[in-house]
């Protein structure tokens, strides 16, 4: 009879071992293949409706306008999505922050002094707000793009402030050098491809330096005074001369019926009279007559009269006549 052999220790070794390596083999692949899962699911990414975002692999650009939804994308280290707000507007100042700003900080006063075309030193402060535009290029085009803008509008600022003089930028002229301002640095970041667009550039503040703000208010105070005494005079003038146009048309108007009337009126008696002189040169005796009645009848019933005959007696008939009519 043939009994079986019990494997002793020395053999059962190498089965667990040759087991635990088995086990050991898949449960690595299932981590692997765990970890790829876990990796590959971190690919996906969520862009909210006020954003937008860009797409790069391995450094290179894959999407530049990525819209808003949920996506996938290579995961880190082989692939990145940068997001950026949309509507968000940027801001940059130059100068300085000014002191109305929340969580402003005082910058050196230098930095905010600028030269006028007539040499005078102003203290200028401006803020320009900007959006983004192309968000590649906002990215990867700049270290630094709000530093960048600020240059750019601060250069602008400098150029327009240096072509006036200083009554100019205090007064009238602070729109136009806005705008214009806007518009050069606007130039120069489309030419530098900054992926930005610049909505305002507003001057908050524009003073002279503390040593000649006296005299700098003396100055504007008299301007103020002549501009009001120049409007003043144009508010007379705008109120006389209306009127006295007025009263000239009126007195133009007047001597034009007067000369008018008194043409006609000469026309009329020029023709009456050469009418009675055509009649005169038929019948001298009979127009004479006439025209001494026609008088008689208009000159009489104005005077007092008493009619006394050819023998000195008074026509009381007359009298009497007269007085009942």
């Amino acid at each position: 009879m043939h009994v079986r052999s019990q494997p002793t220790h020395d053999t059962a070794v190498p089965v667990i071992a040759t087991a635990a390596s088995a086990i050991r083999r898949v449960s690595r692949r299932h981590l692997a293949v765990g970890l790829a899962a876990i990796w590959l699911i971190a690919g996906v990414y969520v862009v909210q409706t006020e954003q937008q975002a860009v797409l790069t692999t391995f450094g290179a650009i894959a999407a530049d306008q990525v819209t808003p939804g949920v996506g996938w994308h290579w995961p880190w280290p082989v692939g990145r999505v940068h997001k950026l707000k949309a509507r968000e507007l940027k801001r940059a100042f130059i100068g300085g922050e000014v002191a109305d700003e929340a969580n402003a900080i005082p910058a050196d006063p230098v930095l905010s002094q600028f030269l006028s075309g007539d040499q005078n030193i102003l203290n200028v402060r401006a803020v320009v707000q900007y959006s983004i535009a192309e968000p590649a290029q906002y990215l990867f085009r700049s270290l630094d793009v709000d530093r960048a803008v600020a240059n750019a509008v601060e250069a602008a600022l400098g150029q327009q402030i240096s072509s006036r003089v200083v009554d100019e930028i205090l007064t009238t002229e602070k729109i136009a050098i806005q705008e214009e301002v806007r518009r050069i640095s606007q130039e120069v970041v489309d030419r530098h491809r900054l992926g930005v667009v610049l909505s305002t550039v507003s001057i908050r503040s524009v003073s002279p330096p503390p040593e000649a703000a006296d005299a700098f208010r003396d100055v504007a105070s008299a301007r103020a005074d002549a501009v009001r005494i120049v409007n003043q005079a144009e508010g007379y003038a705008n109120d006389i001369l209306p009127r006295a146009r007025g009263e000239a048309q009126q007195m133009l108007s007047a001597s034009r019926g007067y000369r008018e009337r008194k043409t006609q009126q000469a026309q009329g008696d020029a023709a009456r009279f050469e009418q009675l002189a055509s009649e005169y040169r038929k019948n001298p005796g009979v127009t004479r007559n006439r025209l001494y009645l026609e008088t008689m009848e208009e000159v009489l019933p104005r005077l007092r009269k008493t009619i006394v005959g050819d023998n000195g007696n008074l026509d009381l008939t007359i009298i009497r006549r007269g007085a009942t009519r």
